[in-house]
């Protein structure tokens, strides 16, 4: 069988959960391998709409371990109200698996997110303030407090204390040790039975050679390292990240799948330049949903960004792109795909990483013929209106990579195959 990193290819929001839960039909597995509680994958079954924030998106397959590796940072009362939830829903959740090295946030955490993004102000960088960035900064400043530790009064009670007293030379948080050591014993208590070593169990899962498919958060774009700095969030997003996140080793890893849609969004602040600002990206917007999973914040709409596909497929070493919400631009006559970027009168075709350079880029556009709302009711390519095939096809050129599935709903199986060795990872 096989191991298979899935990645946002954009600035997230691309449509992943639902990939996730398609290929997940066949896999043994779902890893979740970085971010925390920021993330938001919606999966639509039979109508019923799911929306995972820590739990890997394969949950709603029976049977499938789902595990939380190592490089995610955990709220556990998000947690546990995930697994409530989904309880109460009637999906059992009895084969999840928490990294016992996954770092925790605490309270503080997220007020300290919610302070440092005020005093940014204009500068701020529009983060959900769930706390997922000053975790992060516990964890490597060496003091953070993981899932184990939980489990351990003495050790957590001594970590508590050296976390909140750096955090108090800098912040008034108003939190004493107190008042966090036995509520988070108790989150502890019930979250017990669940955290293992999760790097054997996928060791194990490798050796007996299981398909294991392994879930990344957010987007490429959005990476700590490799995104648009410091727009970005606080962990790799992009493929690399899977290893280090979950303890499997880079030879193990079989293919690279980036999702991306047909379009392109961003959540809160920093450079986005082929964002529409106009009444169709308005459009865009009402039609395809936009807002956010986890804060309900409008996402900025624009025209699909062909520079930031090459960068993606580069920093993840793409196999495979997998193209959501190409029905959203049904109707418009005319549609425009970035090729390029215009930077003080020179056309440069990599993607700039210096934050200076962002603000003097304009995108350089090619414009395509567009198509029918009623598009989608073939289920072969070659059957779909020819501006479709050309557009798809223009995606392909400008990434470099092959596009092996389309998705045109929001449903579950709604899923085309465009290649025949692609249609045997849902057989």
């Amino acid at each position: 069988m096989s191991s298979i990193i899935v990645v946002g290819a954009q600035w997230g929001d691309e449509g992943k959960g639902r990939i996730i839960d398609a290929l997940a039909k066949k896999a043994d597995a779902v890893v979740r391998f970085q971010g925390g509680s920021n993330a938001g994958h919606t999966v639509v079954v039979n109508g019923e709409k799911f929306v995972f924030h820590l739990i890997p998106s394969g949950v709603l397959r029976r049977g499938k371990k789902c595990i939380i590796g190592n490089g995610v940072v955990v709220d556990p009362r998000e947690l546990l109200s995930e697994i409530e939830s989904l309880n109460l829903r009637g999906i059992k959740v009895d084969s999840l698996y928490l990294s016992s090295n996954a770092h925790v946030i605490m309270p503080y955490h997220r007020k300290i997110e919610e302070i440092e993004e005020e005093q940014r102000g204009k500068n701020r960088i529009g983060t959900t303030r769930k706390g997922v960035g000053p975790a992060y900064v516990d964890k490597a400043a060496r003091r953070g407090i993981r899932a184990v530790d939980l489990l351990d009064k003495e050790i957590l009670n001594s970590k508590l204390r050296m976390s909140l007293q750096f955090w108090k030379n800098s912040f008034e948080l108003g939190f004493s040790v107190e008042d966090i050591l036995e509520e988070y014993l108790e989150y502890g208590r019930r979250l017990e039975k669940f955290i293992v070593d999760t790097s054997l169990i996928i060791h194990e899962l490798v050796k007996e050679d299981r398909t294991i498919l392994f879930e990344g958060a957010q987007g490429s774009l959005l990476d700590v390292d490799h995104g648009t700095y410091p727009f970005v969030t606080s962990s790799n997003a992009t493929a690399g990240g899977a290893c280090t996140g979950t303890g499997v080793g880079p030879t193990q890893i079989d293919q690279v799948l980036g999702v991306a849609k047909a379009y392109i969004t961003r959540v809160g602040e920093g450079p986005f330049p082929t964002e529409i600002h106009n009444e169709v990206g308005e459009l865009i917007q009402k039609r395809g949903q936009e807002y956010g999973a986890t804060t309900g914040r409008a996402r900025r709409c624009g025209w699909f960004d062909g520079v930031g596909l090459r960068y993606a497929v580069r920093v993840n070493g793409l196999d495979g792109l997998i193209l959501t919400k190409l029905d959203i631009l049904g109707g418009l006559s005319r549609i425009k795909i970035c090729t390029a970027y215009r930077y003080r009168g020179k056309v440069i075709q990599d993607f700039p990483l210096e934050a200076s350079h962002w603000q003097e880029c304009e995108p350089v556009y090619e414009e395509m013929e567009g198509w029918d709302d009623d598009a989608f009711e073939a289920k072969r390519i070659e059957d779909f209106p020819r501006p479709i095939q050309k557009y798809l096809n223009r995606i392909e050129e400008i990434g470099g990579v092959p596009i092996l599935f389309l998705s045109v709903s929001a449903e579950r199986d709604n899923l085309l195959a465009l290649r025949q060795d692609s249609a045997t990872l849902l057989a």
